[in-house]
């Protein structure tokens, strides 16, 4: 089935948008993401910025909305990307371009530190989340530890 039919029978459309906390704005790329759907970005953005207020400024928040035939929606806000975690718990240096950034070459270089506390930290964080929240915090401490090592930061005890 096409999207256009999928349209017209009434089916929710979801967008996928990385917002900063409490830094919503009509502006690209939220404006014109759920300006397509029909929904009234000013309100996406108001209602945002009232439930990440309490998280730091400009945290990426990675949202899933969910609109519905009637041109209204809902929201779920997840945990920021552990990349994101492990970058600023790293400490790593900013780049010409102003983003903190990886090893280019993961494995032969090493670009910070972390310890095992701030994987803990980390895992924890993410276990609140819905989708992991069935998961062992070992296991999700597991996979914190091997996106690390993919990135060039090295594990301490």
């Amino acid at each position: 089935m096409s999207k256009a039919r999928q349209a017209a029978a009434g089916a929710d459309q979801i967008v996928k948008l990385i917002v900063g906390a409490g830094k919503a704005s009509p502006s690209p790329p939220v404006g014109p993401a759920l300006g397509s759907k029909g929904v009234k970005s000013m309100d996406f953005c108001k209602e945002f910025n009232a439930r990440t207020g309490h998280i730091v400024p400009g945290t990426p928040m990675p949202t899933r909305v969910t609109v519905r035939a009637d041109r209204s929606f809902h929201f779920d806000v997840r945990t920021p990307q552990t990349s994101w975690f492990l970058r600023n718990a790293a400490e790593l240096p900013l780049n010409k371009k102003g983003k903190k950034k990886g090893a280019s070459n993961p494995g032969h270089e090493i670009v910070g530190t972390v310890s095992l506390k701030h994987v803990y930290e980390i895992a924890k964080i993410k276990q609140t989340e819905l989708r992991f929240s069935s998961l062992p915090l070992r296991g999700i401490c597991k996979s914190v530890i091997y996106q690390a090592r993919s990135m060039g930061i090295a594990v301490v005890a």
